[in-house]
């Protein structure tokens, strides 16, 4: 078993608080995530948990064990860095061999791992060859190699693949989470890339300024975000958010828009007739606003101020009150800029959000 257990870890540099009372729950053999953007503090956290930088407060164990002040080496994990870290000077072999050596296993041992390790990242022909003959994509499965041949309980890994190029990061996207699923590995993976994460984290748990915003599986992070961060960070293009305002109109809630108003299904009238006058943000996705060619219920007038073909779908910026927002339609929805289109949204696809906390409503 190692299941990760991070309880109220604080990390400082000076008076800068990097990670602020964090705790997290990594299940034994499960892929999580760390994700945000630059200086959010997710790789701090991962190197916390390493011991490359010990935690000011709080405690961390693997396993059941506690390894809060431990020296990386007593720990039993692997890393694998965003530089590769692997050696210029050895050869593939014993690149992957290098930290076997170091905890003396025996020779016929070693060779097992590096070859079994090789095998599964596809380099066996390329024991011999020196880093510098590699191109980036097998250096960073050199790296990779040399993680797994450890056989730690943990895998730590920190932007492995945002040193590649975009079509060689799709492929070892791929390969890599069917690689982890095999060798059932307890893995912390450090991004600010949601693709990666969205598409191989078990759960994701989206960081912010040293806090964790929200952690929770891929498709709840997406469809359902905690907050207006979360949804403005997730997505691309990142959820819409118009600011308006809740009235009350002959016994019932409107929201109104601008000067447009949305009338609230029932399920959500209770929840927002105790804001009657107050401020209110609509959160919907660009792919979920319902896009018709002509009026009908509930549906908002809106201009089209922009058409961008993006071959599987078109993606219209259109103006709503003082909000430009994105609306992605079928590829074989016809438009222009300067037409009216009408926007129909889906009450379950809709978030609400308290404008001041800037976090999304729930019915108490």
């Amino acid at each position: 078993m190692a299941e990760i257990l991070i309880k109220n870890v604080t990390k400082r540099f000076g008076d800068f608080v990097a990670i602020d009372d964090v705790s997290l729950t990594v299940e034994d053999q499960e892929f999580v995530v760390l994700l945000g953007p630059s200086g959010c503090g997710k790789t701090t956290l991962l190197r916390a948990v390493a011991g490359l930088g010990m935690a000011d407060e709080g405690r961390i164990s693997i396993g059941g064990r506690d390894v809060t002040y431990l020296p990386p080496r007593d720990r039993n994990i692997s890393m694998v860095f965003q530089s590769y870290a692997i050696f210029p000077h050895m050869k593939v072999y014993d690149n992957i061999a290098f930290g076997l050596r170091m905890r003396k296993v025996n020779t016929k041992e070693i060779d097992q791992q590096v070859r079994r390790a090789a095998e599964l990242l596809h380099i066996e022909e390329m024991l011999d060859r020196y880093p510098n003959k590699m191109s980036g994509g097998q250096r960073q499965r050199v790296a990779v190699a040399r993680a797994i041949a450890m056989q730690a309980e943990v895998l730590l890994m920190d932007e492995p693949l945002s040193n590649l190029d975009a079509l060689l990061r799709l492929e070892m996207r791929a390969e890599l989470k069917k690689l982890l699923r095999e060798i059932g590995a307890t893995t912390i993976y450090v991004t600010h890339d949601q693709i990666e994460a969205l598409s191989m984290g078990d759960r994701i748990a989206v960081m912010k300024n040293g806090l964790i915003q929200q952690f929770d599986h891929p498709n709840d992070v997406y469809d359902l975000p905690a907050n207006q961060f979360v949804g403005s960070f997730i997505g691309n293009p990142p959820m819409n958010f118009m600011a308006g305002q809740v009235q009350r109109h002959n016994g019932q809630v409107e929201v109104h828009i601008g000067d447009f108003h949305l009338t609230p299904q029932p399920s959500t009238q209770s929840l927002l007739q105790q804001l009657d006058g107050e401020r209110i943000t609509l959160g919907i996705r660009a792919e979920n606003m319902e896009t018709l060619n002509q009026p009908a219920d509930d549906a908002i007038p809106v201009e089209v101020m922009v058409v961008e073909p993006l071959g599987s779908q078109n993606l219209l910026t259109v103006e709503v009150g003082a909000n430009v927002i994105k609306v992605a339609t079928h590829p074989t929805f016809m438009t222009g800029p300067g037409q009216t289109v009408w926007l129909r949204f889906p009450e379950d696809k809709i978030r609400w959000v308290d404008p001041e906390s800037e976090l999304v409503l729930y019915e108490a």
